[in-house]
Protein backbone atom coordinates (compact mmCIF):
# COMPACT_ATOMS: atom_id res chain seq x y z
CA UNK A 1 0.00 0.00 0.00
CA UNK A 2 1.81 3.58 -1.15
CA UNK A 3 0.71 6.70 -1.64
CA UNK A 4 1.50 8.30 -5.11
CA UNK A 5 1.18 11.69 -6.87
CA UNK A 6 -0.01 11.74 -10.21
CA UNK A 7 0.10 15.27 -12.60
CA UNK A 8 0.58 16.30 -15.78
CA UNK A 9 3.04 19.20 -15.87
CA UNK A 10 5.16 21.33 -18.70
CA UNK A 11 8.48 21.20 -19.92
CA UNK A 12 9.27 24.61 -17.89
CA UNK A 13 7.69 23.11 -14.57
CA UNK A 14 4.01 24.59 -14.45
CA UNK A 15 1.01 22.33 -13.72
CA UNK A 16 -1.54 25.29 -15.02
CA UNK A 17 -0.86 28.31 -17.19
CA UNK A 18 -1.34 31.73 -16.48
CA UNK A 19 -4.42 33.42 -14.77
CA UNK A 20 -6.16 30.21 -14.40
CA UNK A 21 -10.82 30.84 -13.61
CA UNK A 22 -13.86 28.85 -14.47
CA UNK A 23 -14.14 29.20 -17.96
CA UNK A 24 -10.00 28.21 -18.55
CA UNK A 25 -9.29 26.38 -14.94
CA UNK A 26 -6.16 25.27 -16.30
CA UNK A 27 -5.11 28.94 -16.99
CA UNK A 28 -4.40 29.89 -20.39
CA UNK A 29 -2.67 27.18 -22.33
CA UNK A 30 -2.69 24.64 -19.60
CA UNK A 31 -4.91 22.49 -21.15
CA UNK A 32 -2.75 21.48 -23.73
CA UNK A 33 -0.66 19.42 -21.10
CA UNK A 34 -3.19 16.60 -21.19
CA UNK A 35 -3.47 16.25 -24.83
CA UNK A 36 -1.23 13.10 -24.45
CA UNK A 37 -4.48 11.30 -22.24
CA UNK A 38 -7.31 12.85 -24.18
CA UNK A 39 -6.38 10.72 -27.33
CA UNK A 40 -6.19 7.46 -25.11
CA UNK A 41 -9.03 4.59 -25.18
CA UNK A 42 -8.45 3.99 -21.35
CA UNK A 43 -9.03 7.91 -20.45
CA UNK A 44 -11.75 7.98 -22.61
CA UNK A 45 -13.88 4.74 -21.53
CA UNK A 46 -13.88 6.18 -17.56
CA UNK A 47 -14.93 9.73 -18.55
CA UNK A 48 -17.83 8.52 -21.15
CA UNK A 49 -16.21 8.83 -24.95
CA UNK A 50 -16.08 6.11 -26.79
CA UNK A 51 -12.53 5.61 -29.39
CA UNK A 52 -8.96 5.88 -28.51
CA UNK A 53 -5.41 4.80 -29.03
CA UNK A 54 -4.01 1.61 -27.25
CA UNK A 55 -0.16 1.42 -26.59
CA UNK A 56 2.26 2.02 -23.45
CA UNK A 57 0.51 4.98 -22.28
CA UNK A 58 -3.00 3.73 -22.22
CA UNK A 59 -1.62 0.37 -20.03
CA UNK A 60 0.21 3.15 -17.58
CA UNK A 61 -3.42 5.27 -17.04
CA UNK A 62 -5.31 1.34 -16.51
CA UNK A 63 -2.35 0.17 -14.34
CA UNK A 64 -2.83 3.76 -12.63
CA UNK A 65 -6.52 3.11 -12.08
CA UNK A 66 -6.64 -0.37 -11.32
CA UNK A 67 -3.74 0.46 -8.39
CA UNK A 68 -5.87 3.18 -6.77
CA UNK A 69 -8.33 2.31 -4.02
CA UNK A 70 -8.84 6.67 -2.73
CA UNK A 71 -8.10 9.94 -4.33
CA UNK A 72 -7.06 13.00 -2.57
CA UNK A 73 -7.51 16.14 -4.33
CA UNK A 74 -8.25 19.84 -3.66
CA UNK A 75 -10.64 22.54 -3.66
CA UNK A 76 -9.43 23.64 -6.90
CA UNK A 77 -9.09 20.91 -8.76
CA UNK A 78 -12.73 19.81 -7.40
CA UNK A 79 -14.95 22.91 -8.63
CA UNK A 80 -12.25 25.59 -9.33
CA UNK A 81 -13.43 27.40 -6.21
CA UNK A 82 -12.15 28.72 -3.16
CA UNK A 83 -14.91 30.95 -1.57
CA UNK A 84 -18.10 29.76 0.54
CA UNK A 85 -20.33 26.45 -1.35
CA UNK A 86 -22.87 28.64 -1.44
CA UNK A 87 -21.63 30.98 -3.80
CA UNK A 88 -19.65 28.25 -5.94
CA UNK A 89 -21.70 28.29 -9.26
CA UNK A 90 -19.61 24.80 -9.99
CA UNK A 91 -20.06 23.00 -6.64
CA UNK A 92 -21.00 19.74 -7.84
CA UNK A 93 -17.94 19.39 -9.06
CA UNK A 94 -15.95 19.20 -13.23
CA UNK A 95 -16.40 15.95 -13.44
CA UNK A 96 -20.10 15.37 -14.25
CA UNK A 97 -22.90 13.05 -12.85
CA UNK A 98 -20.52 9.85 -13.06
CA UNK A 99 -16.76 10.84 -12.13
CA UNK A 100 -13.82 9.05 -13.65
CA UNK A 101 -12.78 8.05 -10.12
CA UNK A 102 -15.05 5.30 -9.18
CA UNK A 103 -13.55 4.91 -5.91
CA UNK A 104 -13.31 7.36 -2.75
CA UNK A 105 -12.12 10.86 -3.19
CA UNK A 106 -10.91 13.09 -0.62
CA UNK A 107 -11.25 17.04 -1.57
CA UNK A 108 -8.85 19.62 0.77
CA UNK A 109 -11.06 22.56 1.39
CA UNK A 110 -11.77 25.08 4.21
CA UNK A 111 -15.35 25.33 3.77
CA UNK A 112 -17.51 22.03 5.33
CA UNK A 113 -20.05 20.08 3.82
CA UNK A 114 -21.92 17.00 3.51
CA UNK A 115 -20.34 14.37 1.19
CA UNK A 116 -21.34 14.61 -2.20
CA UNK A 117 -22.22 10.75 -3.66
CA UNK A 118 -22.75 10.60 -7.15
CA UNK A 119 -22.52 7.37 -9.60
CA UNK A 120 -19.57 5.13 -8.33
CA UNK A 121 -18.16 8.23 -6.65
CA UNK A 122 -18.63 9.98 -2.89
CA UNK A 123 -16.75 12.65 -2.40
CA UNK A 124 -15.94 13.63 1.12
CA UNK A 125 -15.03 17.37 1.86
CA UNK A 126 -11.81 17.75 4.90
CA UNK A 127 -11.58 20.79 6.52
CA UNK A 128 -8.62 19.57 8.83
CA UNK A 129 -5.95 19.77 6.08
CA UNK A 130 -4.10 17.51 3.98
CA UNK A 131 -2.96 14.95 6.02
CA UNK A 132 -6.23 14.49 7.22
CA UNK A 133 -7.00 14.24 3.79
CA UNK A 134 -4.37 11.23 3.52
CA UNK A 135 -5.34 9.81 6.82
CA UNK A 136 -8.80 9.21 6.12
CA UNK A 137 -7.72 8.06 1.95
CA UNK A 138 -5.69 5.37 3.26
CA UNK A 139 -8.38 4.05 5.60
CA UNK A 140 -10.46 3.85 2.41
CA UNK A 141 -7.99 2.66 0.17
CA UNK A 142 -8.32 -0.99 1.53
CA UNK A 143 -5.81 -3.12 -0.44
CA UNK A 144 -5.55 -0.03 -3.25
CA UNK A 145 -3.29 3.28 -2.94
CA UNK A 146 -3.42 6.43 -2.56
CA UNK A 147 -3.13 8.63 -5.08
CA UNK A 148 -2.85 12.66 -4.85
CA UNK A 149 -4.17 14.19 -8.29
CA UNK A 150 -3.49 18.23 -7.61
CA UNK A 151 -3.36 20.49 -7.31
CA UNK A 152 0.27 21.45 -6.67
CA UNK A 153 -0.26 22.89 -3.72
CA UNK A 154 -2.01 20.07 -1.82
CA UNK A 155 1.20 17.59 -3.70
CA UNK A 156 3.78 19.91 -2.28
CA UNK A 157 2.30 19.19 1.09
CA UNK A 158 1.60 15.73 0.89
CA UNK A 159 5.42 15.58 0.19
CA UNK A 160 6.42 17.97 3.01
CA UNK A 161 4.56 15.74 5.40
CA UNK A 162 6.73 12.80 4.24
CA UNK A 163 3.81 11.10 2.96
CA UNK A 164 3.98 10.53 -1.13
CA UNK A 165 6.19 7.44 -2.04
CA UNK A 166 6.10 8.25 -5.60
CA UNK A 167 5.73 11.18 -7.75
CA UNK A 168 4.33 10.42 -11.38
CA UNK A 169 5.11 13.21 -14.32
CA UNK A 170 3.28 12.84 -17.34
CA UNK A 171 5.80 15.93 -19.10
CA UNK A 172 3.98 17.67 -22.61
CA UNK A 173 6.15 19.44 -25.15
CA UNK A 174 4.73 22.76 -23.66
CA UNK A 175 6.39 25.69 -22.58
CA UNK A 176 3.58 27.69 -20.25
CA UNK A 177 6.13 30.32 -19.55
CA UNK A 178 4.13 31.13 -16.02
CA UNK A 179 1.77 30.04 -13.79
CA UNK A 180 1.44 27.15 -10.92
CA UNK A 181 4.81 25.64 -10.44
CA UNK A 182 4.53 22.13 -9.33
CA UNK A 183 7.88 21.42 -7.85
CA UNK A 184 8.79 24.59 -5.63
CA UNK A 185 11.08 23.17 -2.48
CA UNK A 186 11.31 19.81 -3.56
CA UNK A 187 14.88 19.37 -3.89
CA UNK A 188 16.01 17.54 -7.14
CA UNK A 189 18.44 14.90 -5.32
CA UNK A 190 14.85 14.22 -3.67
CA UNK A 191 13.55 11.96 -6.76
CA UNK A 192 15.17 8.91 -8.15
CA UNK A 193 13.41 7.57 -11.36
CA UNK A 194 12.12 4.38 -11.75
CA UNK A 195 10.27 4.11 -14.71
CA UNK A 196 9.99 6.02 -18.19
CA UNK A 197 7.83 5.96 -20.90
CA UNK A 198 8.45 8.12 -23.87
CA UNK A 199 6.03 9.02 -26.54
CA UNK A 200 6.09 12.50 -29.31
CA UNK A 201 2.66 13.65 -26.89
CA UNK A 202 4.79 13.42 -23.45
CA UNK A 203 7.21 11.87 -21.53
CA UNK A 204 6.05 9.74 -18.62
CA UNK A 205 8.43 9.29 -15.79
CA UNK A 206 7.92 7.49 -12.22
CA UNK A 207 10.14 8.77 -9.31
CA UNK A 208 10.68 7.25 -6.16
CA UNK A 209 10.86 9.70 -3.41
CA UNK A 210 14.12 8.90 -1.24
CA UNK A 211 14.17 11.72 0.81
CA UNK A 212 12.62 15.62 1.05
CA UNK A 213 13.39 19.19 2.16
CA UNK A 214 13.18 22.89 1.28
Amino acid sequence: MRTFADISVSLDGYVAGPAPSLEEPLGRGGEQLHGWAFRLAAWRRPHGLDGGEDGPEARWVEEIAERTGAYVMGRRMFSGGDGPWDDDPNSTGWWGDEPPFHAPVFVVTHHARPPLELTGTTFTFVTDGVAAALAQARDAAGEGDVQVSGGADVIRQAIALGRVDELQLHTAPVVLGGGTALLDGVAPEALEIVETIGTPQATHVRYRITKTHS
